[in-house]
């Protein structure tokens, strides 16, 4: 089997969690800056086999479209045109961030740790392809 590779895009840095072969467990692999998204994608594919990208999808609490959604549109326009082979869905990314930082507070880390932004893009990602894999 192929891994899924999940991605909370933002205007500076962009958060990649992947599952497992088996794709069993979602894990974090990274955050980079977003303008370098395209170029990291590339090189993880040479080496990767990703059967399916996973793109948060920010809302309201009304359901509508969140302010954010005119930056990452784009973005999976962009990403379907780039990877023409692997299909891209997206996944209901309210309370991520929150919840990411709230599992960094309840894993111990200090205060200075917590303030990691990256850390949270990261352990978001992650939260969105645990969530598309426990309701899949």
């Amino acid at each position: 089997m192929a891994r899924i590779l999940a991605i909370d895009y933002g205007e500076k840095r962009t958060g990649i969690a992947v599952t497992d072969e088996l794709q069993i467990i979602a894990s974090g692999l990274t955050t980079i800056a977003t303008k370098n998204i395209f170029s990291f994608l590339t090189e993880y594919l040479k080496s990767e086999n990703v059967e399916l990208f996973i793109v948060g999808e920010p809302k309201q609490m009304n359901n509508k479209e969140s302010e954010s959604e005119q930056f990452i549109k784009p973005f999976v326009e962009k990403l379907s045109l780039t990877f023409p082979k692997i299909p891209i869905k997206r996944i209901d990314e309210r309370f991520t961030s929150k919840m990411a930082f709230q599992s960094m507070i309840d894993s111990g880390l200090k205060k200075k740790q917590r303030q990691n932004k990256a850390l949270i893009d990261e352990i978001s990602a992650t939260l969105i392809l645990q969530s598309y894999l426990y309701n899949k």
